[in-house]
């Protein structure tokens, strides 16, 4: 749970730098935004594939109904996230961000402030209901993945 935990402040701390830059009339150099958004992109990506892959299964295998529930709450809700992010990523190439620069600060604060609220959520209401399990199986399963 503590990996999960550090990836969630390095999102955060990536998504101040990258919102610092959209709060520019003008876009930065194309090479900074271009290192921001791709350390986001991939500590966001690897983070979620570690969620949906490996801790959320292995929560709702876990027998306790509440985070079951929970668990299945969170993926109905936020499950598309990877495919979201991915696609607006892939959508805003550096040609399309210096020629749209105000709608691509538009829809980064936006897709910013889905990411900050699912961590806000995680945070708040599925990670302290995992870490009760203890030594479990769900952690088990994420210190695999980091091997």
């Amino acid at each position: 749970m503590q990996r999960l935990r550090d990836e969630h402040a390095a999102l955060v701390t990536l998504a101040r730098i990258l919102t610092g830059m959209i709060r520019a009339p003008q876009p930065p150099r194309m090479t900074e935004l271009a290192a921001a958004r791709g350390l986001l992109r991939d500590t966001l990506l690897r983070h979620l594939k570690c969620e949906d892959w490996i801790l959320y299964p292995r929560l709702k295998a876990s027998g306790d109904p509440e985070l079951v529930r929970i668990t299945r709450e969170f993926e109905l809700e936020m499950g598309d996230l990877a495919d979201d992010f991915t696609a607006y990523d892939n959508e805003w190439t550096p040609q399309r961000v210096a020629a749209g620069w105000p709608d691509f600060c538009r829809e980064t604060a936006i897709m910013l402030d889905i990411l900050a609220m699912r961590i806000e959520r995680e945070e708040r209401d599925l990670y302290p209901l995992a870490e009760n399990l203890g030594p479990s199986r769900a952690a088990m399963g994420i210190a695999a993945v980091g091997a």
